[in-house]
């Protein structure tokens, strides 16, 4: 074979690679993810979220201080200690992550509050089960939910605080939704659970709600999640009973 018959055949085999590579180049990159992609595959590979504070809860039980309470709960729990760190002093540990559920909550209450061996443990979770965020829940569902992380904590000797489910009148995620009844409905059900297992309940509905049960104007941006005048009207219910040596 003659030389340009070689070079001939050499670049023909070369064109397929040199059209990958460029068509690799040119390329748009992959799309970021949107928030439901995300939650959606974080279900698929790690449905309780263990991923979120793998890290932390090693550095706080390596650290070897005591922690007085833990905060379990959704976006509202998270967003409590992005807006109002200076409430979060030593030994208080704030486990909230957004968009979760009860049962994602059941799921990581073994290594984010109880590996943590807290004194006390506020709960304030439901938000997310009436949205049907991890799929269609009934009442009960929630209720048993609660019933088995408050039972966990109890037979781990730390003490439980229910708080709760915030006002709301709408969620925007979910619109068209009704959520005042289901709000208020799960709220009279914790109160009487709380007085049934000798837990503490702590109400924030007088600093946070109107009279139709929605938020009041100023407590939170989108009707849901409070802003920081909402987070410090919750704190002035709450500190006196982290106060209280009985609580």
């Amino acid at each position: 074979m003659s030389i340009d018959r070689r070079n001939l055949l050499l670049g023909g085999l070369a064109l397929p690679f040199v059209a990958n590579a460029a068509r690799a180049q040119t390329a748009a990159p992959p799309k970021e993810e949107s928030w439901d992609q995300r939650w959606q595959r974080l279900l698929r590979e790690d449905f309780g979220h263990l991923f979120r504070y793998r890290d932390d809860d090693a550095t706080v039980r390596a650290s070897g201080r005591p922690v007085d309470i833990v905060f379990m709960g959704d976006s509202i729990t998270e967003g409590w200690r992005d807006k109002r760190p200076g409430f979060f002093t030593p030994g208080r540990v704030g486990r909230g992550i957004s968009g979760q559920t009860t049962p994602q909550m059941l799921v990581r209450f073994q290594p984010d509050v109880i590996d943590l061996k807290p004194r006390r443990v506020h709960i304030m979770a439901g938000t997310n089960d009436i949205a049907g965020n991890t799929g269609p829940m009934t009442e009960e569902a929630t209720r048993d939910n609660f019933r088995a992380m408050a039972t966990l904590a109890k037979a781990n000797g730390i003490h439980v605080i229910l708080a709760s489910i915030p006002p709301a009148g709408a969620f925007p995620w979910r619109p068209g939704l009704e959520v005042r009844t289901p709000i208020a409905s799960l709220n009279r059900w914790l109160k009487g659970y709380a007085a049934e297992i000798g837990a503490t309940w702590v109400d924030y509905h007088p600093a946070l709600a109107d009279a139709s049960g929605a938020m009041k104007p100023g407590m939170a941006n989108d009707g849901v999640h409070p802003t920081e005048a909402g987070y410090a009207a919750m704190e002035a219910v709450l500190e006196p009973v982290l106060q209280d040596g009985s609580s």
